[in-house]
């Protein structure tokens, strides 16, 4: 059974703010396209990004813009809808903090994709009191009216903040792969390095790591970190701290990336909360434990004492005394540095895809009044 889905996203993967949210939807996706679905992408439009294009079978339409909370695309998405829809068999609403109230315009089958909450982010990303007001008053009300919605989301965590908003239709969906890990541990730097990979911005606390990094310097007098990515407090970060031994990379190619994890002996993750953690695999694929906070989504990922350790959250002598902990006992890093591989090798894209598929297909189905009586699980396993 062949598909014609639109999928709703706030940003594509060339959008400069595209972060794991984005990854995720355009793997799952271009999948979905190269099984024969067809795929429309509806986002926002950034500068120098054209209103249409495709990318890997993904029809990608740009309009609107993104301006904080009450940005453009929400009311361009809604036109859209309201005159295409007959040309979709379901909409998938992807939700970063503000869903496109897709239950309250259109009667066709809608999947919410829901990453993680935002709950601490308000207070990272506006001001008070706009802050309290999102995180106790606007983000619960405009997920109330998802709570009997079909919702894929990618973790434990996120599953079980849903349910305590009274969401009762929840499917997970990991995060994948796309290469599969390293056959073995690879040969480390010679000194201690440990990486921080991710948007150089408050949520994702990159200065956190930074700290801990020249904590654990007070107490060893060796090792270096370097920090790849990019992000607002960038150039912030840069002139605050010139220590030889703390590199910032800035952006760096797939390639570079990998190189540095294959080097790397610890990832340092001090996110204040993720809907999995995309870099935690990653750098499990290349035989590089996690250092994190306990926090939704990391605390899925990484496998506290066996792929990496959590620490708890805004512990920065934690996060210190972890790396410590490691430099300076090979046998159990090596033994996390295993684990972590063995970890990484149960995800890839093409198996989260797949499910993704049968999830979507199931609803689809399901909603098809001329199915009567007819099991819809056994139907579902002779059409796919």
């Amino acid at each position: 059974m062949k598909l014609n889905i639109l999928w709703l996203n706030w940003k594509d993967i060339r959008h400069p703010q595209a972060g794991g949210a984005e990854i995720y939807t355009h793997q799952i996706a271009k999948r979905l396209a190269k099984k024969g679905h067809q795929i429309t992408l509806f986002t926002s439009q950034a500068k120098d990004l054209p209103k249409q294009e495709e990318i890997d079978g993904i029809q990608i339409i740009r309009q609107g813009k993104i301006i904080g909370i009450h940005n453009t695309v929400y009311q361009h998405a809604k036109k859209y809808i309201i005159k295409n829809q007959d040309n979709y068999d379901i909409i998938i609403d992807e939700i970063n903090t503000k869903p496109f109230m897709t239950p309250k315009y259109t009667k066709k089958p809608i999947t919410a994709l829901i990453h993680q909450l935002a709950k601490e982010y308000w207070f990272h990303k506006t001001p008070l009191p706009i802050a309290i007001i999102g995180r106790y008053i606007l983000e619960p009300y405009w997920l109330k009216q998802y709570r009997n919605i079909p919702t894929i989301t990618v973790s434990q965590s996120t599953k079980q903040d849903l349910q305590q908003l009274g969401f009762n239709k929840i499917h997970i969906v990991p995060n994948g792969l796309n290469y599969k890990p390293l056959e073995k541990v690879p040969e480390k730097d010679e000194e201690f390095t440990a990486v921080f990979l991710g948007r150089i911005t408050p949520t994702k606390n990159p200065e956190h790591a930074i700290k801990a990094f020249l904590e654990y310097r007070k107490t060893t007098g060796k090792g270096r970190l370097i920090v790849i990515g990019q992000g607002e407090q960038l150039p912030k970060l840069k002139r605050k701290y010139r220590e030889p031994y703390i590199e910032f990379t800035g952006y760096v190619s797939e390639k570079e990336k990998r190189e540095w994890l294959t080097r790397a002996h610890v990832l340092l993750a001090p996110s204040i909360r993720e809907g999995w953690g995309q870099a935690i695999i990653e750098a499990n694929a290349h035989g590089t434990p996690a250092i994190g906070y306990d926090v939704p989504g990391l605390r899925d990922s990484i496998r506290h004492m066996k792929t990496g350790i959590l620490v708890p959250y805004g512990d920065i002598r934690a996060m210190a005394k972890a790396m410590t902990t490691l430099s300076g006992n090979q046998e159990l890093w090596r033994k996390m540095a295993e684990n972590a591989l063995q970890w990484a090798r149960q995800f890839s894209w093409d198996k989260s895809a797949e499910k993704f598929e049968e999830i979507v297909s199931y609803i689809v189905l399901k909603s098809q009044p001329w199915l009567g009586s007819y099991n819809v699980t056994s139907l579902l396993k002779q059409l796919l």
